[in-house]
């Protein structure tokens, strides 16, 4: 069940409302589109009370010092390890109820209309899955699937949380606030005593089916989201300011086609300057103005 209570504000930047023009100039594009590629990020899931990373003032770097963990640091450290999990195991009951918002639902409207050719998130929260978009790819994973680095045994991280709660039955932390990827805050001397299970078939290292930063997104998936693009008439980022190269190729690869480009996103991006159009506006508030 897809939750349609009022979007939770929390971790959006202050903006203005559409731009009546503005409406209509993003009406134009879609209407004019056959093929439309579209690219998620972070912002879009802002408003179901997700935090980002870089957004002015509520974004995770903005209110922390603190750092997402390093793909390098998660391999060769069990410490890093116990306390990535022992964090993600506290954020995981909240992360894991965060439901779509009306930003995910016109997305997965369009596809059901014909309206859009292929859906790329670069978000780890499912939830465009959860409000029921088929034609898409995860580029960075899904933090919900977990997998062994050794045998490559996966389970689900509803599972997981199961062997970790059988594993620590009575360990109990208080979180010191969100982050972003179902990550909370806790101290060291919370996370000392934390037991983190093994593979259960080879006993090898349970990692999150996501992209870590210092990772690189595998070469079979980034050539199959280059030909959607290429079978693409015109690409539409929403909520993402795309500082991360892994996602900015495409819109690179997107601009050497001569394809327009349309930017839905509170602030400014690394596509500004060579995008056909660019809005300052939130995702669930401009996209179900489009018909």
């Amino acid at each position: 069940s897809v939750s349609r209570a009022s979007p939770n504000l929390t971790f959006v930047p202050a903006c203005l409302p559409p731009d009546p023009a503005e409406v209509e100039e993003l009406q134009r594009f879609v209407s004019n589109s056959k093929r439309l590629f579209v690219m998620t990020g972070a912002g879009i899931s802002t408003e179901s009370g997700i935090p980002d990373y870089r957004s002015e003032g509520v974004g995770l770097y903005a209110r922390t010092d603190r750092r997402p963990i390093q793909h390098a640091e998660f391999v060769r450290s069990a410490s890093a390890r116990q306390r990535y999990w022992a964090r993600n195991f506290v954020g995981w009951p909240q992360f894991s109820s965060h439901q779509p918002n009306k930003a995910h639902l016109v997305l997965r409207d369009w596809e059901k209309l014909g309206k859009l050719h292929w859906l790329v998130t670069q978000n780890v929260d499912a939830l465009h899955t959860k409000a029921g978009s088929q034609r898409m790819t995860e580029l960075h994973g899904c933090i919900h699937r977990v997998f062994c680095l050794a045998c490559g045994d996966r389970i689900l991280r509803a599972e997981l949380q199961e062997h970790f709660e059988a594993l620590n039955p009575t360990w109990k932390a208080e979180a010191f606030g969100v982050a972003p990827d179902g990550d909370v805050f806790l101290t060291d001397e919370q996370v000392r005593n934390f037991q983190v299970p093994a593979c259960r078939k080879c006993g090898g290292i349970l990692k999150p089916d996501v992209t870590f930063f210092g990772d690189t997104v595998s070469q079979e998936k980034v050539s199959f989201v280059h030909q959607r693009l290429a079978e693409s008439d015109s690409m539409l980022i929403a909520g993402s300011s795309m500082q991360v190269y892994s996602g900015y190729r495409f819109a690179l690869a997107a601009r050497e086609k001569k394809l327009p480009i349309a930017v839905l996103n509170i602030g400014p991006t690394r596509l500004d300057h060579f995008a056909s159009l660019k809005l300052n506006s939130r995702c669930g508030e401009l996209l179900p103005l489009i018909v």
